[in-house]
């Protein structure tokens, strides 16, 4: 299968050398567009093909993927709409809905749409994905495998994919304001800055480890750490008096309703 990625921006070069490095498709296979030579020559040296023609890069490829500014979406598909006819189009924007790139494409489009995280690019990222009818189950399955080589996936309907950007698309953002709030404390009393962002982050890459790899539920998890009267409980207790949960929750839904909201 030859790939298309019309696109080299962050996430496009994680997913390239992500697909690369585990096998899902040879280098020489894989074709990148863009209309910034600076990113193309960094690209390349991955030993992908490179061009400035984005109807070239569609030409090429059995599967294309949008991996532009939302934005620029509509411009992209309409250039490439009759290079991508009966190929696979997968687009990873946010807040640009399947129904309005079919617009474009055309209803017998194959539109796969995409939700990845930045944590793709260290090979540990959250990828939703939903299609739409024209794509069958093996053309499905071969955009989710193409996805397993940077992290997770998971298929949802696409009405889903507003609490997925709640909850892991914007997520990591969340996440790095508890490592840094975390950290903050560790030298609050006394370490160090560097050993508190270690002792911080790898305790949250751990614990999100356990909660993967052991199916217990997050509380039950919680409970163990929590000795009577002991250190735990009582930090828990803080958190609690401040609000930790509403925080959180309130966080998912605001960047929900933001991600409903761009899309009408």
């Amino acid at each position: 299968m030859k790939i298309g990625f019309i696109g080299a921006g962050n996430m496009a070069t994680a997913i390239i050398k992500g697909i690369i490095n585990n096998g899902f498709v040879n280098c020489t296979d894989v074709y990148v567009s863009d209309r910034d030579e600076a990113k193309l020559n960094e690209i390349k040296k991955s030993g992908v093909n490179t061009s400035a023609d984005n109807n070239y890069t569609a030409t090429q490829a059995d599967m294309v993927v949008f991996c532009v500014k939302p934005g620029i979406v509509p411009a992209v598909a309409k250039e490439v709409a009759d290079s991508v006819k009966g190929k696979i189009v997968i687009s990873i924007a946010a807040g640009v809905s399947i129904a309005s790139i079919a617009a474009i494409l055309g209803a017998d489009a194959k539109i796969v749409r995409v939700m990845p995280n930045t944590p793709a690019m260290v090979g540990e990222g959250m990828i939703a994905l939903c299609e739409n009818p024209a794509v069958s189950e093996a053309e499905l399955n071969t955009a989710k495998s193409m996805f397993d080589a940077v992290g997770k996936t998971v298929v949802i309907k696409e009405s889903l994919i507003d609490a997925v950007i709640g909850v892991s698309g914007s997520g990591p953002a969340y996440i790095y304001m508890v490592i840094e709030a975390m950290a903050d404390g560790g030298v609050l009393c006394g370490l160090p800055r560097e050993t508190a962002y270690t002792l911080a982050a790898q305790t949250v890459l751990g614990s999100a480890k356990m909660v993967l790899e052991t199916g217990i539920h997050p509380g039950k998890l919680k409970d163990m750490v929590c000795s009577p009267g002991g250190t735990t409980i009582e930090a828990v207790a803080a958190l609690e008096n401040s609000g930790i949960r509403a925080a959180f929750v309130d966080a998912v839904k605001a960047a929900a309703d933001k991600s409903a909201e761009m899309q009408k």
